[in-house]
């Protein structure tokens, strides 16, 4: 980002910008130019920051946000540093402890109480609250991940390959990659999923939404931070950036001292946050814009098709069931059981289905449907709705519905799997898909054509890395963004390290 230094400001040669002017021109992505808004310019001070990202959008980071972030993350580079001298088996004490602690009603009951008051605060403020409540399974799922941590092979130091040469050796050596930094949405869980980095050698630096900031500060005091205590790592090995401000995860992703920037939550936040470390040189792992396909093939099986939406809306995470394609050769006793199984999954949860149907295909579904209102329930409560609605063009089918409870998802007739695949390249966020069809021909025609990094054959909930893998993951990677380089779309704690190649001479008169 370059400015045109204002009188009496920055000289263009390396001195610190003291002010911003009401529309100062910034260059941005290399021949666009934004202005600087009048409120901008009003709250500008000293010390602070700007960053201009994609779109034009300027971020502005207070001096303060910009100090607190530099020191924190300043902590964990230095507990990187330290340890690799620490050997594994403490790493192991830290999640077998921090498991405990989080098992022991009494040390949990503070956190149990701080995230009751994230989640009241949050729904009186319309907020969502289905991912915020740290619920009984999800400590439950926290603790056995923590545990699984405990056991799994550091690979620190592992030779993953190696070359014998006439005289010497070469060797690829695994080796922890840094600092991560991680920002999050409120999700109380992250927290035992992104630890695992520790696993491979790295230090992590957290930055969780305003919403969960209190559960998650309950959670450092209560049992993280008196975990690596007793195991003796160094106490910056994980940081929490304590602020409830958003500048404060563009300071963090700003910081060149981060090895890997990884991020969970909405697709635009998400995406932003990307633009910010890629603008830093950090490389960057984005988990936001989610929502699964399912495609009826042309040999569907009914009551597999049924169950196969029925279980992919169980809840609304990335993975849940956002859009459904039927080919027109099926439409007549398919479609019917899409609608049956939709509104079996929103009994399920006590409540009705909401539709978003593609204009072309809405004679395909029964009309009553789009003149009747329903009880929606939306982060801001219960809305009467017409139970379904239509989309414009196949553009549409890409919008993740991020309902609340009433399971939200739209339904799409196309001229065959060919079509439905189609889309989904184009306009999806290339998460999961899953094809349901009893012919092996046709799911390997699918799978060939379909840009996807997770594909199946049911129901879409299966794409987790614990549940899937026996690992907690960091996130899920879409391929949005293109494909991923060398690795899978689950990103896990042992998944995040370097390799280090080291020579081994014997003769010592080698040479060149």
């Amino acid at each position: 980002m370059n400015t045109t230094p204002a009188p009496g400001t920055a000289d263009g040669h390396g001195d610190r910008l003291e002010r911003l002017d009401p529309g100062t021109a910034i260059l941005y992505g290399g021949d666009r130019v934004t202005r600087v808004s009048p409120e901008l310019a009003a709250a500008f001070r000293p010390g602070d920051r700007l960053v201009a990202v994609e779109g034009g959008v300027l971020l502005h980071i207070p001096a303060a946000e910009q100090e607190l972030t530099s020191r924190t993350v300043a902590d964990a580079h230095a507990a990187f540093g330290r340890l690799s001298a620490v050997g594994d088996d403490r790493i192991s004490t830290f999640f077998l402890r921090f498991a405990e602690r989080l098992a022991d009603d009494g040390l949990f009951a503070p956190i149990a109480e701080a995230n009751a008051a994230d989640v009241e605060s949050a729904r009186t403020r319309g907020r969502s609250t289905t991912r915020l409540v740290l619920s009984d399974r999800m400590r439950a799922d926290m603790i056995a991940g923590l545990r699984g941590w405990a056991e799994v092979p550091s690979g620190r130091g592992d030779v993953v390959e190696r070359h014998e040469h006439d005289g010497w050796s070469v060797e690829q050596v695994r080796a922890g990659l840094g600092v991560v930094g991680f920002v999050f949405e409120g999700r109380p869980n992250v927290f035992a999923d992104a630890t695992g980095v520790l696993r491979s050698g790295n230090t992590v630096v957290f930055r969780i939404g305003s919403d969960a900031l209190g559960t998650a500060r309950a959670i450092m005091t209560n049992t993280l931070a008196p975990a690596l205590a007793e195991a003796g790592l160094p106490s910056g090995a994980v940081r929490l950036l304590d602020s409830p401000s958003r500048a404060a995860g563009w300071a963090l992703f700003s910081d060149p001292r981060l090895a890997l920037a990884v991020a969970r939550g909405s697709g635009t936040a998400c995406a932003q946050l990307g633009s910010v470390a890629r603008q830093a040189g950090t490389p960057v792992s984005l988990h936001g814009t989610g929502g699964g396909w399912v495609v009826a093939g042309e040999h569907a099986d009914p009551a597999r098709f049924a169950a196969a939406v029925t279980r992919s809306l169980d809840r609304k995470v990335c993975n849940t069931m956002n859009t459904c394609c039927i080919p027109a050769s099926r439409a007549a006793d398919l479609v019917p059981v899409f609608l049956d199984a939709v509104d079996r999954a929103a009994a399920n949860r006590g409540t009705v289905a909401k539709l978003h149907v593609l204009e072309a295909s809405r004679g395909d579904v029964d009309p009553e449907r789009f003149t009747r209102t329903v009880p929606v329930e939306r982060a801001v409560g219960v809305v009467e709705e017409l139970q379904a609605e239509t989309l414009a063009g196949p553009e549409e089918l890409g919008r993740e519905w991020e309902w609340e409870n009433s399971p939200e998802v739209s339904l799409a007739v196309c001229a065959d799997v060919d079509e439905a695949v189609a889309w989904f390249n184009r306009h999806s966020p290339r998460l999961v898909v899953s094809l349901v069809s009893e012919d092996d021909a046709e799911q390997d025609r699918f799978l060939a054509a379909v840009d996807a990094p997770f594909v199946g054959n049911g129901f879409t909930r299966w794409v987790d890395g614990q549940y899937a893998l026996g690992r907690p993951e960091l996130g899920l990677s879409n391929w949005e963004h293109g494909r991923l380089l060398g690795r899978g779309g689950v990103l896990s704690g042992d998944s995040v390290f370097t390799l280090r190649t080291r020579a081994r001479q014997k003769d010592p008169d080698l040479h060149r």
